[in-house]
Formats: structure tokens, C-alpha cells, sequence
């Protein structure tokens, strides 16, 4: 499955919600409510065929690819370097990605979807603890501080989500003031419920 695309429609191809569409995704508006099918010349009607296990386990690499932004590059680089590390392997590529820099700008509420963090790290928008971070892949560590660029609070991306920031609520593992919008990893990622079997995804390299 290719990364480029509507991506509404890719969720429903997949059947199940990613966050790249931000609150468009939850609302009457969004493609999954509208049609609450997989996309198709047969429609609603069509019937699925049953995956053979090959099947859902590219399902869910496509899951993990399509939520993160990956290409198959990036995953097997991740896959890799989770290899080398303590620990559960599916348990450790989670954690890589939910530390990415674009991953904690979108989990601190500041952007309605991964690919707008990605752009707002990019655009040289973030700090972490002060000094600016324009690589959307960095990865933070627990105590670091996570800022917008003062000189970038009036931009209308920032300005149009102060309000919903007040009412959000970050993650356990990540603090966020969001009268200085601000954020601090306190921990590792913890209590994670990913959208995809991450077993399955795992499994996928040992074919």
C-alpha cells in the first residue's frame, strides 16, 4: 500500500483510525463515518476475503507505516535498531517511534495530525530544551523540554489550537503547560494502545 494518497481513504482500506486526518477524523464529515466501508467499486455490499496470515501481517506494517509516515526503508532501519536493543522487539520499535520529536509535538496536543507536527519541526517552529530542532526524527529523552519558538507563537498554526490545547490531556509519560506551551517528557513511553498488532508487524520480517 503506497503512503501517497487520500488519506482517509487509506484508513478505511485499513478499517480502523489513525489520527491523519486530526478531528476531521471523528467528525460527521470524515470518510470512515460516511462510509463505513472498505473503499471499492462494489461499495457497501462487497465482501471481504478472509486474510491468510501474510495478509494481516502486512495489514498491520501498513498500519504502522501509514500512522508514522514511514517508508519501508524507514521501518526496517527501526526494526533494526530495535533488534539491537534490551527488551521486547515490538515493545522497543513502539517506543522509538513514540519518541520521535513530530510523534511528542502531536501527542502534546499542539497539531491536529502527525504530518502537521512534522511540518512545524521542520519549519524550525520547535525547541527542545531551547535550542531549535528542525529534524522531525529526533528522538527526546526523558526530562527534555519541549517548547514552540517564541518567535512563532503568532503564526495561525499555533494561534488556531491554543484553545483546544486548554482542554487536552497529554499522555501520562508527557507533561504539558499549555499557558507557556510547553512540554517535558517525564518517563518512557507507558500505556500505550497502538491501532495495530504489533506481534504481526514484527513477525512480518521473518519472512
Amino acid at each position: 500500500m503506497s503512503l501517497r494518497g487520500p488519506k482517509e481513504k487509506k484508513e478505511r482500506a485499513l478499517g480502523v483510525r489513525l489520527g491523519l486526518k486530526g478531528e476531521r477524523a471523528l467528525s460527521p464529515k470524515s470518510a470512515a463515518v460516511r462510509k463505513p466501508y472498505k473503499p471499492g467499486a462494489h461499495g457497501p455490499t462487497g465482501r471481504s476475503k478472509a486474510l491468510s496470515e501474510f495478509g494481516l501481517q502486512l495489514r498491520e506494517k501498513n498500519k504502522f507505516k501509514i500512522m508514522y509516515g514511514l517508508n519501508e526503508e524507514n521501518l526496517k532501519r527501526i526494526f533494526t535498531r530495535a533488534q539491537a536493543a534490551k527488551g521486547a522487539l515490538g515493545a522497543k520499535m513502539l517506543e522509538i517511534m513514540e519518541c520521535r520529536l513530530d510523534n511528542v509535538v502531536f501527542q502534546l496536543g499542539w497539531t491536529p495530525s502527525r504530518a502537521a507536527a512534522r511540518q512545524l519541526v521542520l519549519h524550525g517552529h520547535v525547541f527542545v530544551n531551547k535550542r531549535k530542532v528542525k529534524s522531525p526524527g529526533y528522538e527526546v529523552e526523558k526530562g527534555d523540554v519541549i517548547t514552540i519558538n517564541p518567535a512563532s507563537n503568532a503564526i495561525a498554526a499555533v494561534v488556531s489550537r491554543k484553545e483546544l490545547i486548554e482542554k487536552y490531556e497529554a499522555p501520562s509519560w508527557l507533561r504539558m503547560d499549555a499557558g507557556k506551551l510547553e512540554g517535558e517528557v517525564l518517563s518512557a513511553p507507558t500505556d500505550l494502545n497502538p491501532p495495530f498488532e504489533i506481534n504481526l508487524l514484527v513477525d512480518s520480517f521473518s519472512k
